[in-house]
């Protein structure tokens, strides 16, 4: 089977490394890709929301089988143009993707399937942004109602500063805030069957103990020892499977990959938001715990042969992914640092830990930053504490002038 790949950040890294271990991929290509990737897949320039151009690069290479990475392209259609040109492709349509796209849309499929989610008002205006405000109090969770790269969010106990992003954005959400641990699941669904995936937990904030702005994920740990067994179940049967059925029935049916984002709160699970493609840097330690090879998933959900698969197989190992960001991220980062220490971890620690790039370029001979989240961090272990010191022992390795990283990633869990 040949697959192409679109995009080139960590989550495209952690897809090709698996693509490339399974027997079943004969040929493995990426578009644009990054420097990491380089090693694994071969590289093809493409404008990743060009869905025509996507579709012709399929063509000309033979892709059995294209996916579709990042959140841009999908809700732009470009799964869409892959499908018009014959060939198979892992990605909802631009309409389902509205799913990501646009939170108001969410909230009324979410509505409309009955399920659980926090109290929201839509604002379009600087009155009715004050008086959603005002009805929910502190703290103040505002969301962008488009694609924000994971920076659209809010949360804040100084209304002036939820105003402000509120007034900043054409159209906004403000809901009331959720407590209780939150928690990431995904699934793999060809608009009628939904295959769940391992849950997982991410650290948005940027800097040690959940402070600092929002970013696009700083770390990610999977298994969740703390969590109720029975919590995928009812994921599944509460918020996953009434989704998909409710775009079913809209004439818009969902494939590809749905990812729930949840709190666990004290009045039991809700959603916070949908993503329509695999998380970053979730998908960093969901696939490096998962034993079923990948291709063959991702052509039976694009097919819609999902029911005829057996059961996926998984690790009894833990994982965690640090992920390494350039300086002064997630305001305007730094780009052009050289990095070191990358072959000292693929000769160390490998394969316990390894590297998955996100903003990389080669320059020469060398790889340099080019992006906010530079690297992403993954190791295995018998427990989260194994996978957790392996992690952190080859983030020590990395040389980067101003990386930043998280030092607590899975700690809490890992110590419970």
């Amino acid at each position: 089977m040949k697959v192409l790949v679109i995009g080139g950040g960590a989550r495209e890294h952690a897809l090709c490394r698996s693509l490339s271990l399974d027997s079943d991929v004969t040929a493995l290509y990426c578009a644009p890709g990054n420097a990491g990737i380089a090693e694994v897949a071969e590289l093809h320039p493409v404008d990743i929301l060009d869905g025509d151009a996507v579709a012709r690069l399929a063509t000309d290479l033979g892709a059995d089988l294209v996916v579709v990475g990042p959140e841009a392209p999908l809700v732009a259609g470009v799964a869409d143009a892959v499908r018009a040109a014959a060939i198979p492709c892992f990605g909802p349509s631009g309409e389902a993707a509205r799913l990501e796209g646009s939170k108001a849309f969410a909230k009324d499929v979410m509505a409309s399937a009955g399920v659980p989610t926090a109290r929201s008002y839509v604002c379009t205006n600087p009155a009715e942004i004050d008086a959603a405000l005002d009805a929910f109090g502190a703290p103040y969770v505002v969301k962008d109602d488009g694609l924000a790269a994971g920076k659209g969010v809010v949360v804040t106990e100084d209304i002036e500063a939820a105003r402000a992003h509120a007034v900043a954005c054409d159209r906004v959400v403000v809901e009331e805030f959720l407590d209780g641990p939150e928690v990431s699941l995904f699934a793999i669904t060809d608009g009628t069957t939904v295959l769940p995936l391992r849950p997982a937990q991410d650290f948005k904030r940027a800097l040690d103990g959940d402070e600092g702005p929002n970013t696009g994920g700083m770390g990610a740990y999977s298994p969740l020892p703390w969590a109720d067994p029975k919590l995928v179940d009812e994921v599944v049967e509460s918020v996953l499977q009434p989704t998909v059925d409710e775009l079913r029935r809209r004439g818009t049916p969902f494939s590809g990959l749905l990812y729930a984002g949840l709190a666990i709160t004290s009045r039991g699970v809700r959603v916070i938001e949908f993503n329509a493609r695999f998380g970053d840097p979730e998908t960093q330690v969901v696939l490096a715990r998962l034993k079923t090879p990948l291709a063959a998933v991702l052509l039976a959900a694009a097919n819609g042969t999902l029911d005829e698969l057996p059961p996926l197989n998984w690790r009894d190992d833990a994982a965690v992914t640090v992920v390494i960001a350039s300086h002064n991220y997630p305001g305007t980062p730094r780009t052009g640092d050289p990095i070191e220490g990358l072959e000292d971890v693929a000769a160390q620690d490998a394969p316990d830990a390894y590297v998955l790039h996100a903003g990389t370029r080669r320059d020469g001979d060398a790889i340099v930053s080019a992006g906010g989240r530079v690297l992403s961090v993954t190791a295995t272990g018998k427990d989260l504490a194994a996978a957790r010191e392996r992690a952190y022992a080859a983030v020590a390795r990395i040389r980067l002038d101003g990386a930043q990283f998280r030092t607590d990633i899975a700690r809490k869990a890992a110590e419970a």
